[in-house]
């Protein structure tokens, strides 16, 4: 059996530990099969995807030589296969996945998950995105990206990536784990200054935690730095949680309540 992990530099693990994928081609090919879960890719997107526009003329033998190369490889790493991981079909190549050889599609599958339970057991979602996103060594593929089909796919994973940190961060705050999770919360509010949701979080924090002030510098920051960057005034959902700090909403302070924007929108 094998496992494939995406969520960080491309590693294949064996039963009897991690296996290389040698030539950049070869880890174009293989990271492209794997961001589709499973799913048949055409020859013609793999060929724009490995060769971009120096593709070979022959690009049917090139594209068909690197698929072979990789069945073998891939067959090394599980002798006792039958039937080949890369398969051939009508609609293209496919990677056969079995659940949980993948960790990128574990990780969405969980965060899927936390976001039907999230309002109604906090505890399990927290536990659950922890885990989730311990998952994550490092960038999608690390710093080898591959083609669009593979950046498009990073940047979904990433999407993703950022969703559980808000709904962990939700969930943190419903059980009243405001000062424990400052620090994360600086941090994803320092990482990615425009996402307003992060901005929510740490201003909510910040007030429970005894600090008025600071939430509302947060705030003013985050609100010059929308202007000049994009030039435009933060959200109101973002505007009610500053109005509800200024007044000591007796709602804000309420650790079952994990988002004022959210609980008045």
């Amino acid at each position: 059996m094998l496992s494939f992990s995406i969520l960080g530099a491309l590693q294949i693990r064996t039963v009897s530990g991690p296996a290389e994928i040698s030539g950049d081609l070869q880890r174009t090919l293989v990271q492209t099969l794997l961001v589709n879960e499973g799913q048949s890719i055409s020859g013609e997107s793999l060929v724009e995807e490995m060769w971009g526009d120096s593709a070979p003329d022959n690009q049917a033998n090139a594209l068909q030589a690197h698929v072979s190369r990789l069945r073998r490889r891939l067959k090394s790493l599980e002798p006792d296969r039958t039937v080949p991981r890369v398969t051939i079909h009508p609609s293209g190549y496919r990677l056969t996945l079995h659940e949980g050889e993948l960790d990128g599609a574990e990780f969405v599958k969980a965060v899927r998950q936390a976001e039907v339970r999230s309002e109604t057991d906090p505890g399990a979602t927290a536990k659950l995105l922890g885990t989730a996103l311990s998952m994550w060594r490092g960038p999608v593929f690390g710093d080898f990206t591959g083609g669009t089909l593979c950046q498009l796919a990073c940047a979904r994973y990433e999407e993703y990536r950022m969703r559980a940190m808000e709904l962990r961060f939700d969930a943190e705050l419903r059980l009243g784990h405001h000062s424990a999770i400052l620090a994360e919360l600086h941090e994803a509010h320092g990482n990615h200054p425009l996402r307003e949701r992060f901005c929510e979080q740490l201003m909510i924090a910040l007030y429970r935690s005894g600090r008025q002030a600071d939430a509302l510098h947060v705030y003013r920051l985050m609100w010059q730095h929308l202007a000049d960057e994009l030039g435009i005034e933060p959200s109101p959902a973002l505007r009610r949680v500053e109005n509800a700090i200024l007044s000591h909403d007796p709602l804000l302070g309420s650790g079952e309540t994990s988002s004022y924007a959210l609980q008045m929108a």
